[in-house]
């Protein structure tokens, strides 16, 4: 029986009027790679509330992958995360006004996980076909390494061993338009690299004991 791709973006924050990561993730959804069908999911731009609607989404189901997208001004190319660390620490609010400082994601957890995605592979993938890829160690401290480490967290007490992951995307076009000299990327470009990194993942055959682990 085939299984499902968790796949999720986030909802427009710090006044935006959208957030490209929901953009590109929502044309995904109900598609059908590598025999999996992808499910996309809007998540709240919240801290907890976030987590605590991916949890309800895994649990629902039981994806054999959960990949989660984010948005992050400033970046050149699509970003594959590698580590997500225990730590909210809000440079803005979000979008119910909270602002965290210094403050665990989960308070008896490990200090971080590794990705459970093969972030070299997708990297080589993405620009074989000619997008701009590179992996990154540093997911920040705002919404979007909160919801990485719920979903490696998740990962790590739950006995269905999915893959989990995150990756960051640029600016889309219409933001970068307000910012002269900001780096974007297309939707449907950023659309088909969430394509070619899931196809990725079910291709590379890992053993999962030696990846998605924990950092003390």
């Amino acid at each position: 029986m085939a299984r499902t791709i968790l796949l999720t973006g986030f909802e427009p924050f710090e006044g935006e009027a959208e957030n490209p990561s929901w953009e590109a993730v929502r044309p995904l959804n109900g598609e059908t790679i590598g025999g999996h069908l992808v499910a996309s999911r809007l998540m709240p731009c919240v801290y907890g509330e976030a987590i605590a609607k991916l949890k309800i989404e895994i649990a629902a189901l039981k994806p054999a992958i959960v990949l989660c997208v984010g948005q992050a001004g400033g970046r050149t190319e699509v970003s594959i995360e590698r580590v997500a660390i225990n730590l909210d620490d809000a440079r803005i609010p979000d979008n119910s006004g909270a602002q965290p400082l210094d403050r665990p994601v989960v308070a008896d957890g490990p200090c971080a996980y590794f990705t459970s995605l093969p972030a070299k592979a997708i990297v080589s993938a993405l620009r074989e076909a000619g997008i701009p890829a590179d992996l990154s160690h540093s997911a920040g401290t705002f919404v979007c390494n909160h919801i990485f480490y719920g979903a490696c967290h998740a990962r790590a007490l739950s006995r269905a061993r999915f893959r989990a992951g995150f990756i960051h995307i640029p600016y889309s076009p219409a933001q970068a338009a307000r910012r002269p000299g900001m780096a974007c990327l297309a939707t449907p470009i950023v659309s088909e690299a969430l394509r070619i990194a899931l196809a990725t993942t079910l291709k590379v055959k890992t053993d999962l004991r030696e990846v998605g682990g924990r950092i003390a």
